[in-house]
């Protein structure tokens, strides 16, 4: 405060001479040294680094949990496995269980069609209308089995009351009982035949319904046209229901596992799969290939029958080396590292790679396969490790 005050008592003394001296010429040089002299007294006073103070560990990335979590950085274990990458060639399919062929239980005549091809329907939905001399014997032979259990339950149902009042032996109500109980099985199993027929009522009318919800593919009769027992009236299909088919090398079947990951490239772009199965000796004409099997991790399929690619990563035989995800390895000046987590944050690890397959690498040299690397978002370690070196550069 005394260093300022005699600053300004100079500064006034100063304007008093120039303006006794100068006159409008001073007043000007009078209003520019004052400009100065405030612009410095508002500065802040420049700090110099101390000179007994440490720099961090170099490599090393100082960040607590609270940033870790702010800046994105995923941390996963160094794993084992490795592998090669085998690009194979597919196609989309629906799934074994999104394709109907709809055949009629019994022979008969079309009555009516009642879908379209293109026209979506429901599991459940009649897709035609068939009039079947068989149908009608069916429905017959439930009605009059029908007819004798009922019967028999009443016989049944009359021994016993006569039992009691000592009219008729026991024997004979053993008997009815087992008369009556012979005749319900011979009830539910024309009932079972009628049912597995499409229930056809007193005239024989019997409607084939879908056994899936989907889309109509193909309707393969017409009114008036007869359709043998067995026949195929019309085909459904689920759109929804899609996967991944892909022949490979009969190799393939002991080196990829159900679960393995795969990246698939298709019309619309690129996209994630899992293997759900793997199939043998599944080739056509005995050819020895393997059919391997994947549906997309999330997302959907473009349309059946669409071409496909996919990258399957197959098993190290060797043992498995150690592996890290590919977004893990970076370069710092000119050297191949990884940023191995520690109790202050991460250390930049100077690595050996190998082999790339699936998004992962192989490390063949610096990792012992106990530490936890940084993953997702490592290249902001590195962007801040050179930032830190360029700090003490300067």
């Amino acid at each position: 405060m005394r260093l300022k005050a005699s600053r300004k008592t100079l500064l006034i003394g100063g304007v008093a001479s120039l303006v006794l001296l100068g006159g409008v010429a001073g007043l000007h040089m009078v209003r520019q040294k004052l400009e100065t002299a405030a612009a410095e007294s508002l500065a802040p006073a420049r700090v110099e680094p101390s000179a007994d103070a440490a720099p961090g560990p170099e490599g090393v990335v100082e960040l607590n949990a609270e940033q870790l979590q702010a800046t994105g950085i995923t941390v996963v274990a160094v794993s084992r496995g490795g592998g090669d990458e085998t690009r194979l060639s597919g196609r989309v399919e629906a799934m074994t269980d999104a394709r109907a062929a709809v055949g009629a239980m019994v022979g008969g005549t079309v009555e009516r069609v009642l879908v379209a091809p293109g026209q979506a329907v429901r599991a459940g939905q009649p897709l035609i209308s068939l009039i079947s001399g068989e149908g009608a014997a069916l429905r017959a032979d439930v009605d009059a089995a029908t007819a004798t259990a009922t019967a028999a339950r009443q016989a049944h149902q009359r021994n016993r009351n006569l039992a009691d009042q000592g009219v008729v032996a026991r024997q004979e109500v053993e008997a009815s009982q087992a008369q009556a109980a012979s005749a319900e099985a011979m009830a539910r199993a024309a009932r079972a035949r009628a049912v597995a027929a499409g229930s056809p009522n007193a005239s024989g009318r019997i409607s084939v319904v879908s056994p899936i919800s989907g889309v109509v593919t193909s309707v393969q009769v017409g009114p008036g046209g007869f359709v043998a027992q067995g026949g195929v009236v019309a085909e459904v299909t689920n759109p929804a229901r899609l996967e991944l088919v892909f022949n490979a090398p009969p190799q393939l079947a002991a080196q990829v596992r159900v679960g393995s990951r795969m990246r698939v490239t298709g019309p619309q772009g690129e996209f994630n799969a899992l293997v759900v199965g793997v199939a043998a000796d599944a080739g056509l004409q005995d050819s020895g290939a393997t059919v391997i099997r994947a549906r997309p991790d999330g997302g959907g399929l473009p349309p059946a029958g669409s071409p496909v690619t996919g990258a399957v990563v197959t098993e190290n035989q060797s043992g498995g080396a150690l592996t890290v995800p590919s977004e893990a390895v970076q370069t710092v000046d000119g050297a191949t590292v990884v940023f191995v987590q520690n109790d202050r944050g991460f250390r930049a690890q100077p690595v050996l790679t190998g082999r790339q397959a699936g998004g992962s690498i192989e490390i063949l040299r610096g990792l012992t396969g106990a530490e936890r690397v940084a993953s997702t978002n490592a290249f902001l370690l590195k962007a801040e490790l050179a930032k830190g070196e360029a700090e003490h550069g300067h």
